[in-house]
């Protein structure tokens, strides 16, 4: 019998790890998401000038965005609406953005493709599949099994490769206080994938929506829209403000005082009675450690090594400036 392949608490808790990169700051993530909302909406729109943004760079929903190749499923559209709304939105042509009006389904061939599209272009960093239901298999077994199963799928490709991948679906005509519970199918849908986002408008047709956020690694969060019939966007007066602005603050702090110190072995206890002061408020010892780990591999950027190791029933902390006086190493901003 195989035994399973297990890791110890110590081990997880103490291991530098990368962090999650998002795709669009505080709103989309690596992982599965969904972008759910009623038939003519304005969804097409909103995967389009994410998928825009990403491949130009460009802030979208008022959300800085990572710059890479962006690939859009368009499978209930023609290349001359396409077209259409492109000429609608930019006027300027991005070689980061790719199409396609057909594609296999489920286990027919679509992971492959996926699979072949990002081998082709390593910088890949979203893709929307516009609509999930002509994806979906021909089986007629619409339980929670099913739809975990199918899109499980595609989590693993999302997670295999650090990309967003977004199944753009649709509501359910039944009203339901919770808008995830209007989404189309069963809960293995819910489930399987990493966030949902729900677009819904306040009045059919008034081009006032909200867009409801719910994730794993996202901010829950409920976000005013307003469409611009001018630009052919959806609008947010909402500012995103960095996820990790307090860990750029930390990172700061501890590269100056690295600057200083060149070395440190002690407890988590000792590094934080001499980084208090330089923080300006009390770090408690185990806040400290996790900071230390979950920011080690920034860390590693700025020519500093973290390592943390047991000794005589103490876990002692080891820092490192591994770059001389860091004018080799990036920078953390002020």
């Amino acid at each position: 019998m195989k035994k399973l392949n297990t890791i110890n608490c110590e081990e997880i808790m103490t291991q530098p790890l990368k962090p999650i990169e998002f795709v669009a700051d505080n709103l989309i993530a690596q992982g599965l998401f969904i972008l759910a909302g009623a038939p003519k909406i304005g969804k097409s729109w909103l995967a389009l000038d994410i998928c825009l943004s990403v491949a130009k760079g460009e802030y979208v929903l008022n959300a800085k965005t990572s710059q890479g190749t962006s690939l859009y499923l368009c499978l209930e559209d023609s290349r001359i609406r396409i077209q259409n709304r492109l000429y609608e939105m930019t006027d300027e042509p991005t070689e980061h953005l790719h199409f396609s009006l057909l594609a296999n389904s489920i286990g027919s061939g679509l992971e492959e493709q996926i699979e072949n599209f990002i081998s082709e272009h390593r910088d890949t960093k979203i893709i929307f599949i516009d609509a999930l239901q002509k994806i979906r298999s021909d089986s007629p077994d619409c339980t929670y099994a099913t739809d975990y199963k199918e899109l499980s799928v595609l989590k693993t490709i999302a997670d295999k490769h650090s990309v967003a991948i977004v199944l753009v679906h649709h509501l359910r005509k039944t009203k339901d206080t919770d808008p995830f519970n209007m989404i189309s199918g069963t809960t293995g849908l819910s489930g399987c994938v990493d966030g949902s986002f729900v677009l819904s408008e306040s009045k059919r047709g008034s081009r006032n929506a909200t867009l409801y956020c719910v994730g794993r690694d996202i901010e829950n969060r409920e976000i005013e829209l307003k469409f611009d019939s001018e630009k052919h966007r959806w609008i947010s007066d909402e500012s995103f403000s960095e996820k990790d602005d307090k860990n750029k603050i930390f990172i700061e702090k501890i590269f100056n005082f690295m600057i200083e110190q060149k070395n440190f072995v002690g407890t988590a206890t000792e590094l934080a009675a001499l980084l208090s002061p330089k923080l300006e408020s009390e770090i408690f010892p185990n806040r400290h450690t996790k900071d230390l780990v979950q920011n080690a591999y920034e860390l590693s950027g700025y020519g500093i090594k973290f390592s943390s190791e047991r000794s005589h029933g103490a876990r002692r902390i080891r820092l490192e400036l591994v770059s001389g006086d860091g004018s080799d190493s990036k920078n953390p901003a002020p």
